[in-house]
């Protein structure tokens, strides 16, 4: 998976992937292209920046 990870919620919480939802928009509102994915092997919710780096865009 390409980008950075900026935090993980468990898929098994009672709230879904409402609070991975709530902090990726909270990201958006600062500028930072935030999305949520499923990891199906950590059952979780991860709010990726999927931007290219710096040194990535340099390469």
């Amino acid at each position: 998976m390409d980008g950075k990870i900026l935090a993980s919620f468990p898929a098994g919480a009672p709230r879904g992937s409402w609070p991975a939802e709530e902090y990726a928009a909270r990201r958006r509102e600062e500028g930072v292209p935030a999305e949520v994915v499923m990891d199906i092997t950590r059952d979780a919710y991860l709010v990726v920046d999927r931007a290219p780096s710096s040194a990535m865009a340099a390469a």
